[in-house]
């Protein structure tokens, strides 16, 4: 008597680095949807571009194709998109690159980095969009302050999104990326916090969307931030290397963890300028996790202007030597500066800039003129920050 071809439940082993304690594998062996998507939205505000990876371990006798394999394990998704996903590397059997046709066998394992499960319709609404660059291929943002990247359950609209899809429809030609055409994240290759500003890129098609997902996922991409933060720090330059996990108590807020719970988290910074009370910092990512700027500078001694949530104060016109006490900087001052990567089709290195915005820019300069100390860099010359009208690409 033949072995069943495939038991319904069991071979399913729930190891999602990002899945936040989320219970992502039913009874019957199957992904969750409602989870993954609840996994997905509550990353939404996040600077980690790490996809939500499922470990499926295959502990029974088993000859079935890869992709049919995964229909029956992620059935909200269609063959062809899982197809798609094992095309484009984003599924690996052993550790090793597998085609559709692979055949399953007992003792194998798989881990596939999973996309959103597919979402509402994305309606398009008229917003203010600063796009940097824009080509049959992709588009680039300089996201403004208090947008959300994407709909979710709770915000289905007002989102960029929701702005991509109205430029796309009046204003430019094609559409956000068929990898996210049903998903509730259309086109969506890396996020920005809803109130951190600055450059983003969104696919235009399914192929540019999973070769640049590939370059944020392999870290080839080039990301610097601008921060204005309380204090000074000391050293002026450093690598912060702590790690990083959700906080013991507060729900929506991370912590430095050397728990179990914590992960390797590394911020590089760079003094800019130093002001009364205040410096400007560069700061680059060497890993990618939830608020990891804001929490490992607060951890530092050093929150970031205007981030309430971690330390920091709202500021008004007069905290910073202005004439009013008119509100000026309600939000963490970080902003998004810079963007390089590889154009997903001609392979020609790209790299913008993008200004700062208006609440983040006026403050920078109230403080250059009436709280400034010195700038830091080679002999001393002043270190040139992008500002309004000054996006550069090349």
């Amino acid at each position: 008597m033949n072995a069943p071809e495939e038991a319904p439940k069991g071979d399913a082993e729930e190891r999602a680095d990002n899945a936040d304690e989320i219970r992502l594998i039913t009874a019957a062996g199957t992904v969750d949807r409602d989870a993954l998507l609840a996994v997905y939205e509550r990353s939404a505000a996040s600077d980690d571009d790490q996809p939500v990876r499922l470990t499926f371990c295959i502990n029974h006798h088993l000859s079935k194709r890869l992709d049919r394999y995964l229909v029956d394990r992620v059935p909200f998704l269609s063959r062809t998109a899982l197809q798609r996903l094992i095309d484009e590397e984003a599924v690996t059997v052993n550790g090793r690159i597998p085609k559709s046709s692979t055949r399953l066998q007992h003792g194998d394992i798989v881990v596939a980095a999973l996309p959103p499960p597919p979402s509402n319709e994305i309606a398009p609404e008229e917003i203010p969009l600063d796009i940097l660059f824009e080509d049959d291929e992709l588009i680039v943002i300089n996201k403004q302050p208090g947008l959300i990247v994407h709909p979710a359950r709770s915000h289905k609209s007002g989102t960029l999104i929701n702005g991509l899809a109205w430029h796309f429809l009046h204003r430019s030609s094609g559409k956000l990326s068929e990898v996210g055409r049903e998903q509730a994240r259309p086109g969506v290759v890396h996020r920005l916090d809803k109130h951190t500003s600055g450059v983003m890129v969104a696919a235009k098609t399914e192929t540019a969307h999973w070769r640049l997902g590939k370059q944020f996922e392999k870290r080839t991409t080039q990301k610097r931030y601008i921060a204005l933060v309380e204090g000074h720090p000391d050293p002026l330059a450093d690598l912060v290397d702590l790690p990083l996990g959700k906080h013991p108590s507060i729900r929506e807020r991370y912590a430095v963890r050397f728990d179990d719970s914590g992960k390797p988290s590394q911020t590089y910074y760079r003094t800019l300028e130093l002001f009364e009370g205040f410096a400007l910092v560069e700061l680059e990512l060497r890993t990618g996790r939830t608020h990891q700027i804001r929490v490992h500078m607060s951890h530092l001694g050093h929150p970031l202007a205007g981030d309430d949530m971690y330390g920091g104060k709202h500021l008004r016109e007069s905290d910073v030597g202005g004439d009013t006490d008119a509100p000026l900087l309600m939000r963490q001052g970080l902003h998004a500066a810079m963007l390089g990567f590889r154009h997903p089709i001609t392979n020609e290195p790209m790299l913008f800039e993008a200004p700062l915005r208006s609440d983040l820019k006026r403050t920078v300069d109230l403080l250059r003129t009436n709280r400034f100390i010195r700038s830091v860099g080679a002999g001393g010359n002043k270190v040139s920050v992008p500002r309004e009208g000054d996006a550069k690409t090349s």
